[in-house]
């Protein structure tokens, strides 16, 4: 290792791009000793702009005499996910007699005019022996340079990468913020796209297993993972508890793939849900914060697998952070405290709450529902009665910033149809607890509201606005169960609409509104509404060919991102709970067990 007097088969510094090795007129080898005598891999730190090709590290006796190859393995770029940078591991099976002097060589080909370049540090470290530069062009062959090159021989512990350091990272990778999670149920932390690659979770579990073989977690206590040997107490203690929960409720899937990609929404899902009962969007600083919309989802999806402690926890947060005047501020802290800034508040929770806690009620074991639905009660009242007041003269609620977070001159489709569900559920909550003058209030209110929408939205194909100004919108699928009883002239519409919005990379934008481009990019939300409506109204040609769609899309871990973009890659941030919820509702729809719809009184 670096200062060692016997050995230099090590050093870690990778800030300069050093050294360009595209062949055939560019190589580079850097002089190393070694204290083994058989050395299995070797690791070098390569950025690289080319998506095609290969790289050749090779061990030699002599740096310049290429029949002196005592080992040599060859990594297609395009194995690697194209363009990029990080450690490159080399598996390589050399006999080497310790203490002689040893080059490691390394040379890429490509027909592409994008650099390929070797990393290191342009000084020497104590102990270092001889970075080499091959470059034909300029120097007519090999030169000797003060610089070090970023090299491992048998790298062990630390120094294998997706430990202490990245592995090679495809550039595409790089377009998502976060890729998975780490979790004691106190604490998370976000693994990142750089840490990603070539890791995976040990199954059903929130332990991450490195490409070293080795084990990350984040133990009880801890705001900080560690890694530790696989099989580690602690991290088997984890992963037993994980599974426990799992096996404690159901897992809806047709196949192993699907019922993969459930447990692993729901174990995110679980991760995300802090101990009060706040619901973090994604692990990310812009989402770490409770929206009651994707909560709501959350919770129902919970419900409908019957974590009924998880599914409460949330209805009792969203009871606690309610405003006095019936309504949610767009998002909190997670912390309860309030919002993290004075972005306008939205008037479709009041429909999202009431209509979550309608499914938690429906799934909830009979024993207490009745008396832990009492103590949510007063939350219901107020949304219910603000929902029932904010109706004009049309029948439909004002305008009011939607579920894309953006306010519209006029009514839309985004609050109108929450609202719906929101008044439907409650007055039927209302009966159950023999609340008879609450319940005709609601009822009455939902009538007048579905005859607005009836009146105002149908004619347009349920479009974004009243005003037909803002084009079609993914959330037309909000009128369709599990949230309300479709329309006669709905599926015409979902169609439509679905057309309208498809993106050329198969997925959905939120909407087509000329005044909010969504360019290139899919939402794997908006795009499961689709999936989430078919599926309930009985299309399961077209409900399996979208949520086959997203299921595609999940990342290298298995996380369903936010979003897709132009190029296909999950973008933004991994795990999302909102598309974990949907995903997770689809598949129970699909497998025959659809979420129930509030009744139309």
């Amino acid at each position: 290792m670096p200062g060692s007097a016997v050995s230099y088969d090590g050093q870690s510094l990778h800030g300069t791009a050093l050294f360009s090795i595209k062949a055939a007129n560019n190589a580079a080898a850097q002089a190393f000793t070694t204290t083994s005598s058989r050395i299995t891999r070797v690791s070098a730190y390569v950025a690289s702009g080319a998506v095609t090709g290969q790289i050749t590290a090779q061990i030699r006796k002599s740096r310049a005499d290429a029949t002196s190859v005592i080992a040599s393995k060859s990594i297609s770029l395009a194995s690697l996910g194209g363009a990029g940078a990080g450690w490159l591991e080399f598996a390589v099976n050399a006999a080497v007699a310790p203490g002689t002097t040893y080059y490691l060589h390394l040379q890429a080909t490509t027909t592409e005019r994008k650099p390929i370049a070797w990393h290191g540090t342009v000084s020497s470290g104590p102990g270092s022996l001889t970075s080499w530069n091959y470059d034909k062009a300029y120097w007519d062959g090999w030169h000797a340079y003060g610089s070090r090159l970023a090299f491992y021989v048998d790298p062990t512990g630390s120094e294998r990468c997706g430990e202490a350091d990245r592995c090679y990272v495809p550039t595409t990778a790089l377009a998502a913020r976060t890729s998975g999670l780490l979790s004691n149920l106190r604490a998370n932390e976000a693994v990142t796209p750089a840490y990603a690659v070539g890791a995976s979770y040990v199954q059903d579990s929130n332990v991450l297993r490195l490409p070293s073989g080795r084990w990350r977690y984040l133990p009880t206590g801890a705001k900080k993972s560690v890694v530790v040997p696989a099989n580690d107490p602690g991290a088997l203690s984890q992963i037993a508890e994980s599974r426990r929960w799992l096996a404690s409720g159901t897992v809806p899937g047709r196949s192993d793939a699907q019922k993969a990609t459930a447990r692993r929404a729901l174990l995110s899902m679980r991760a995300l849900l802090q101990p009060n009962g706040a619901s973090a969007a994604a692990w990310s600083p812009a989402w770490e914060y409770s929206w009651p919309r994707d909560g709501a989802f959350v919770a129902a999806a919970f419900a409908a697998t019957a974590h009924d402690g998880e599914a409460y926890r949330i209805l009792q947060y969203d009871a606690r952070t309610q405003r006095a005047d019936g309504t949610w501020d767009a998002r909190t802290r997670l912390d309860g405290s309030g919002p993290p800034d004075a972005r306008p508040w939205q008037l479709d929770a009041g429909g999202w709450v009431p209509w979550a806690t309608w499914q938690w009620y429906q799934a909830a074991p009979a024993g207490d529902r009745k008396a832990r639905l009492n103590t949510l009660y007063p939350m219901l009242r107020k949304a219910a009665n603000r929902a029932a007041a904010s109706l004009g003269s049309n029948g439909l609620p004002p305008a009011s910033p939607d579920y894309w977070e953006l306010s519209t001159a006029t009514t839309n489709i985004g609050t109108a149809a929450p609202l719906l569900a929101g008044l439907n559920a409650a007055a039927d909550l209302a009966a159950h607890l023999g609340q008879d003058t609450d319940q005709v209030r609601w009822t009455a209110a939902a009538r007048r509201l579905s005859v607005g929408i009836a009146r105002y939205f149908a004619p347009l194909g349920y479009q974004r606005t009243i005003d037909g100004k803002h084009g079609r919108d993914s959330a037309a699928a909000f009128m369709a169960p599990p949230f309300n009883r479709a329309p006669a002239d709905l599926p015409t519409a979902l169609s439509s609409t679905y057309w309208a919005l498809l993106q050329p990379n198969g997925g959905l934008s939120p909407g087509n509104d000329p005044d909010a481009p969504w360019g290139s990019y899919a939402w794997t939300p908006s795009t499961s509404f689709f999936a989430l409506a078919w599926a309930h109204l009985g299309d399961t040609t077209r409900a399996d060919a979208v949520l086959n769609w997203v299921l595609a899309r999940r990342n290298g871990l298995g996380e369903l991102p936010e979003t897709i973009d132009g190029a296909g890659n999950p973008s933004s941030v991994a795990p999302l709970g909102w598309s974990g919820a949907l995903a997770v509702m689809a598949l129970s729809a699909r497998q025959g067990d659809p979420l129930p719809t509030p009744p139309l009184r």
